[in-house]
Order: structure tokens, then sequence, then C-alpha cells
């Protein structure tokens, strides 16, 4: 089963420069999309409907602004697009899928960098996150989390983590709430292969920093240890353009 996660800067953006035809080449099993900036009723018949997939979307309630979905296959059992609190649920930011044999979180992570104010939704977000997260994995259910978790979990996950170690995704707060979903029974799955830096999600567009490859890894598939065994693989398809962040995948038994 292939899995694929991907903050597409815009969804009727990304679908110009050849969205659909990714979908039909790389044919995910499911597909998470973070940032699609749209309300359902402005896409078009091709992206509310790709051929083969069920759709989900989740919108913000201000227009041009957050948003996700979620393509698969496959039927969920069940859908939610929220945590349990409505504090949460305005900017469309949570897409829940159950499956057989687990739960998906699609998750557009909120960013800090615009104020102290917005800073505190991040870890208040974090926080209600781990909490829904943990009481799945208390129940016995096997779960992922995917999704732009805005933050860059160590050094080797951007290229310059001193300039950077006063910024909002690099923060020590941010980077403990990582170890916290860690220690609480998740694997960083792409650190379950790789083991060394260089390889990042996102690049600043107005510095074309891609070109240099000045990254920070801040997309993630987070898998819950009770289903470490069946991860295959997990890469980043930064060959995949057409945002300022890439794909990021994973193969599960």
């Amino acid at each position: 089963m292939k899995l694929v996660s991907w903050n597409v800067n815009g969804l009727r953006a990304v679908e110009k420069k050849g969205f659909l035809d990714f979908i039909r080449s790389s044919h995910p099993d499911i597909l998470c999309i973070q940032e699609t900036k749209a309300h359902e009723d402005q896409l078009s018949s091709s992206l509310r409907h790709p051929k083969g997939y069920f759709s989900y979307f989740s919108s913000a309630e201000r227009k041009g602004y957050s948003g996700t979905a979620l393509y698969s296959l496959a039927e969920p059992k069940s859908v939610d697009y929220s945590f349990g609190n409505p504090a949460f649920d305005g900017e469309g930011r949570i897409i829940i899928a159950e499956y057989d044999d687990f739960l998906l979180y699609n998750i557009y992570f909120p960013n800090g960098k615009a104020s102290k104010e917005r800073l505190g939704f991040k870890m208040d977000f974090y926080e209600e996150c781990l909490r829904s997260v943990t009481a799945d994995l208390d129940s016995g259910k096997n779960v992922i989390i995917c999704g732009d978790v805005n933050t860059a979990h160590k050094e080797i996950d951007l290229a310059r983590p001193k300039e950077n170690s006063k910024v909002s995704g690099f923060l020590d707060i941010e980077k403990e709430w990582i170890d916290r979903l860690l220690d609480a029974g998740f694997k960083d799955s792409f650190r379950m292969f790789t083991t060394e830096g260089g390889y990042y999600s996102w690049w600043d567009l107005k510095s074309r920093a891609r070109e240099r490859n000045v990254g920070w890894r801040i997309d993630y598939f987070f898998v819950s240890e009770n289903l470490a065994g069946r991860v295959k693989s997990a890469s980043i398809l930064s060959h995949i353009e057409g945002s300022d962040h890439c794909p990021v995948e994973l193969e599960l038994d």
C-alpha cells in the first residue's frame, strides 16, 4: 500500500502544474493533501473526483486559506474532521479517516511564525493532536499521522539550524513536542531508513532555495510502533515540483 502526503500550496494552482498527471503516474492508494486554499465548490470536477478515488475535503472558514483533502482508492469506514475540540475546527486542518487496520490523520499543522498568538495556537493544536492520537493508541488502534508539521525535528532536518534556532519551526518547545510524540509510541518513518542529513521537503520560494537545496524537512509520516513492522519504505519525492513543498511517501505491506 502506497500513501503520499503533499502540501500543494494551493490545489487549484498545482492543478495547472501537472497535479492530475502526478496522481495518474504515482497512483497512490491514499493521497493526503494540505494547504488546498479552496472550498470544494471552487474546484474543478477533476479535482473533486479524480478517476477511481473517493475524495474528502476540509475547508477553512476563511476563503483561500489552509484546508486539507484526502483521495482514497478504498472507501474509508468513517471520516472525521475534528479532534473533538471546536477551537481547532475553523481552519480546515484535520481529516481523520478510519480504515480496517489503521486510523489515518491527515493534518496541516499551524505555522507559528506570524506572532506569539499564532505560536500559542500552534502549540495548543499540537497538544490537542497528541491527546487525540494517544487516546487512539490506548484503545489499541494502529495510527498513522501525516502532513505538514511545520517543525524540523533535529539539526539534520534543516540546512541552517543555527541561524533558525530562534525561529518558529525550530524552537525547542516545537522540537520537544515531536520528542513527546515519539515517546508516546510513534516512529518517524523516514528516519527508519535514512539517518543522514541533506533531505528536505520545503524550500523558500523567494530565495530560490530549492536550487541550492537550502531547505527544511517538515513533512512527515509518523507511524505507531505497532505498525512499524509493516513499513517497507519511506521517502521524500524531491523531484516532484509544483509547490514549495514536495510530496513524501510511505509504503506498507
